[in-house]
This record gives structure tokens, C-alpha cells and sequence, in this order.
């Protein structure tokens, strides 16, 4: 059990300096490095006495230089805003606006400039990482103060910035160091989510707890299937960490497999839901490894619940469960209309508490009163709906507020897209509403990547899989067309671009 990350990973440094922290495309850090250039960093942000409370914007992408950054930041007592150099300019400006940074530093792109804020570019902080200073650990973030401020999508548009402080991150890092997961001594882990998308953390927090080595895969390499499949099988990763989305790209590779990739030994899953067919599709491939379904929203730090998917979890559930939650932490389930507590097998909304629970977001005391009961332990209200089964075991069921009415009927969408893709020919699919000129749903339409080719009969197709899907749900809730394509649109953070199906099938 560690107590303080920070120096937990700055002490490598020490004892094991040349151990590789970090690769990418061929390049090598060392644990040294990573001290060295963190120190020059945090030396210099002491000299420019920001105030302790203000956070430090961070635009890069997969680079070493990006986690040095961050480490430096935390060092000096600040909190980082991690920002993917391939964001919207709009949402760039929206976040900088809200949380309001002391200062940018620009990792990645020398020409994007930052307005109305002092801004550390590129050249300027290889500068800084050249300096020499003996740095001494001792106003590091600490306690409640915040390690980091992840943004995410907000209901009306505008990105919320979930706050993470160093208690929250130790809470979940000692979880994942635990026998739970049984990772490998100084593992080998996959860095592929961007650092905008917690889901990173769950590569790089116990990674670097564990004086391991973060073999980092950049969009441009993971945006080509060719280079991507050239690239894998050189990392001798022993530890995945993805969305099951970007699995499902892997394994359209039949090469992905034990044999090109004989280290891999643990696959950690989060960020959306994992099918029993990928999940079987892996321990096909990877025979003796371990497979995690985790589940956690970003107010709770990354992830709080996990079960290994097993033979005999395939068997007994059609629908895979999001597990147990780890030891720390509290699920509740309670009717979302009334507060009650609900009780075995009953569907709910699931509330979480325990000393992983963010306090809030930055700068929105509304939003944070809405989704947040400020007991102790903290709550947070998910949204999700969830129900614990005889054997301990949870199941998520899709959002209490993404539902549609058509017809009358009213449609959780995640269920309709659960079914869908379990169907034989379905590889990749989402069902998305198509709304009439007054904003009313007239049809559903899902767009699949179908498992096999159906180009020159694609009828037969559409018919073999709405006749499964009237086996395991009512009629109404079948979408009334099926669009055939050979990938779906993704977010940065890997999983399926809903949001562009949606705007697409309503301005066509």
C-alpha cells in the first residue's frame, strides 16, 4: 500500500534510475529522466509562485514529455488539466474558461496559441527539462488537494471538470495494486487512451506505482490499421488497458493473438460495456490470461467495481456483470423517482460512495449539488441503472436519463444497442434516434459493421438479425432500418461516436 504516489514514483529515480519509465515509437525514457526533468520543472513553477489553488492547463498527446509535465506540476503543489492536443479549438477555450489555469504549458503543438493566459511553449520547456536542480519534494499535493481535473461532456454542451485529489487517486491505485488484479511486478502496460480520458490512469497510475513501463501507442499509429498491426506485436506488453471498442479493432487482426503477443498475460476493461462475445473472442486468442470487466464513472476515479471474466461468468450471464465494488467503497441501489433503497435484483439508480469520490467540479457549484450528497462518505448520483444480483455480483442496464419515447413507448437506447450487439452478424453497432421536424423520434436506424460480408445480400441480412432481435425484446424497440458499414465513428477516448451517428442520420 503506498501513501504518497508522488514520491513513491520519484524514489525510483533513485534506486532504479535506469529502469525505462516510458516508450514511444522506438524511444526509451528512463526513470532517472523522468525525475530530473519533473524537478527542472517544479523548481521553475516555484519560482513563478502561482496561486496553490489554481490549476495548470497541460495541451500534449502520448509523449514522455506530457507525463513529465504532469509530475512536475503535482511536485510544486499544483493540479494538472490534462487537454489532448487533437481537442476542438472551441472546447479548448470553453475549458480554459471555466477552470480558469494560472498557467498553459504546451507540450505538443508549437503553433496553437493559448489567449488571455501566460502559456510555457514548447521550446521554452525542453529548456526548463535541461536545467539541473536538486529538487526537494516538499509541497507536493497532498490529502483532499486536487491531483488532477479531468473534463468531461456535460448534458447541455458544456464540459464539466471533474476534480481528483491525491486521497481519491491513492484510494483507487492501492485497489489496483491489490490481489484483485494480481498485476505483474513492474509491468509492461499499454498507454494507448489519451491522458484527457481517465481511462489512462488505469494504465499510468499502477504502472508507475510499480516502477513499470508505459509503452505508449499515439492516435496516428492507432488511426492505421496497418501500422498499428506492424507495431503490436514489437511492444511485449504484458498489461491492456482500452476501451472494448478499440479491442473489437485488434481483433479484427487474426494475428492478434498469444502467439505474436505471448506476454500478455492481464486485459483491463472500462469506459463503456464489454460483450460476452469479445470478452470469449479474447481468452480464445489469449488462453491463459486474465480478463477484467471494471466499471466506475470519472467522479469516482476511473473505475470502482471489476470481476475477471471466466468460463464460468460466460456461461451464466448473457449480459456481463461490472462486478463487485472494491473494499473502500459502497454501492447503492435506489428508485431514482423516490429515493428508496431497492433490494436484490431490482432495478435502480446506483450511488456510490466512498473516499474515491471526486468533491465536485471545478467552478460549478450547481452541477455539483445536483449530482453530488455531501455525506460522509461522499455520494455521487450516477445516473446509471443498476441492479445486484443473488450472487453479489452487479449489472448495468444503461442510463436512467437516456431514454426516448416513440410512439408512446418509452426506449433505453443502451438496452436496444445491448441486444443488437449480440446478434450473430453484428460486429460494431449503435441504433440512434430520427427525429421529425418537431423534434419527435419517428424511426430508430442502427448502423452496423456486420461480422461477415452481407454486401451482396444485405435483405437477408437485415431480416436475420431483426428476427433475433424480436427473440429478446419487444417490437417496438427494433430499429425499423439497418445501415450496413465497415467502421463506426469514434471519440478520442475510443469508444463509438454516438453523437456524430446522431447529427449524421438527422441532416441526411
Amino acid at each position: 500500500m503506498i501513501t504518497n504516489f508522488i514520491k513513491t514514483v520519484d524514489e525510483y529515480g533513485i534506486t532504479n534510475p535506469q529502469d525505462i519509465v516510458y516508450e514511444n515509437n522506438g524511444i526509451q525514457n528512463t526513470y532517472a529522466e523522468l525525475k530530473n526533468d519533473s524537478d527542472n520543472l517544479a523548481a521553475y513553477l516555484d519560482q513563478l509562485q502561482l496561486p496553490r489553488e489554481k490549476p495548470i492547463l497541460v495541451y500534449g498527446n502520448q509523449k514522455f514529455q506530457t507525463i513529465a509535465t504532469f509530475m512536475g506540476i503535482v511536485k510544486s503543489g499544483h493540479a494538472y488539466i490534462p487537454v489532448d492536443s487533437h481537442s476542438p479549438e472551441t472546447r479548448l477555450h470553453l475549458i480554459q474558461e471555466i477552470a480558469k489555469p494560472a498557467l498553459v504549458i504546451n507540450v505538443e503543438d508549437p503553433d496553437f496559441q493559448f489567449t488571455n493566459c501566460t502559456t510555457i511553449n514548447q521550446k521554452q520547456l525542453a529548456n526548463i527539462f535541461k536545467q539541473n536542480n536538486n529538487y526537494r519534494i516538499d509541497h507536493e499535493v497532498k490529502g483532499n488537494e486536487n491531483y488532477y481535473i479531468i473534463f468531461t461532456s456535460g448534458t447541455t454542451g458544456t464540459p464539466k471538470g471533474v476534480q481528483i485529489s491525491h486521497k481519491n487517486l491513492l484510494s483507487y491505485i492501492n485497489w489496483m495494486l491489490n490481489s484483485d488484479f494480481n498485476l505483474p511486478k513492474s509491468p509492461r502496460c499499454l498507454a494507448q487512451p489519451p491522458y484527457s480520458f481517465d481511462l489512462s490512469v488505469m494504465d499510468w497510475g499502477p504502472t508507475l506505482a510499480k516502477g513499470g513501463t508505459l509503452v505508449a501507442l499515439d492516435k496516428e499509429t492507432t488511426d492505421n490499421f496497418k501500422e498499428l498491426f506492424q507495431v503490436l506485436p514489437k511492444t511485449r506488453i504484458q498489461v491492456w488497458v482500452s476501451t472494448p471498442t478499440f479491442m473489437d479493432l485488434c481483433l479484427l487482426n487474426p494475428n492478434f493473438n498469444e502467439t505474436s503477443l505471448p506476454e500478455l498475460s492481464h486485459f483491463l476493461f472500462c469506459g463503456e460495456e464489454l460483450t460476452p462475445k469479445t470478452a470469449q473472442t479474447i481468452l480464445q486468442r489469449f488462453p491463459k490470461s486474465h480478463v477484467f470487466n471494471t466499471y466506475g464513472p470519472t467522479e469516482a476515479t476511473v473505475a470502482v467495481s471489476e470481476v475477471e471474466i471466466t468460463p464460468r461468468i460466460l456461461k451464466n450471464y448473457s449480459r456481463l456483470p461490472i462486478g463487485v465494488p472494491k473494499s473502500d467503497t459502497k454501492f447503492t441501489i435506489i428508485d431514482p423517482q423516490t429515493g428508496k433503497e431497492l433490494g436484490k435484483n431490482q432495478k435502480g439508480e446506483l450511488i456510490i460512495s466512498g473516499p474515491s469520490v471526486s468533491k465536485g467540479y471545478i467552478n460549478n457549484s450547481e452541477k455539483t449539488a445536483s449530482a453530488f450528497i455531501a455525506k460522509n462518505p461522499r455520494q455521487y448520483r450516477t445516473g446509471d441503472l443498476c441492479a445486484c444480483d443473488e450472487h453479489g455480483q452487479y449489472l448495468f442496464f444503461g442510463r436512467t436519463d437516456f431514454q426516448i419515447k416513440l410512439h408512446g413507448y418509452r426506449i433505453e437506447l443502451e438496452e436496444v444497442n445491448v441486444h443488437l450487439r449480440h446478434q450473430p452478424l453484428v460486429k460494431q453497432g449503435a441504433v440512434v434516434p430520427v427525429y421529425d421536424k418537431n423534434h419527435k423520434v419517428k424511426q430508430l436506424i442502427a448502423w452496423v459493421v456486420p461480422s461477415k460480408n452481407v454486401k451482396d445480400n444485405e435483405l437477408a441480412a437485415t431480416e436475420e438479425i431483426k428476427a433475433g432481435l424480436k427473440k429478446e425484446m419487444l417490437s417496438y424497440m427494433v430499429p425499423q432500418r439497418i445501415i450496413y458499414k465497415t467502421a463506426l465513428p469514434q471519440t478520442n477516448s475510443g469508444k463509438i461516436d454516438l453523437v456524430a451517428i446522431i447529427k449524421e442520420v438527422n441532416h441526411s
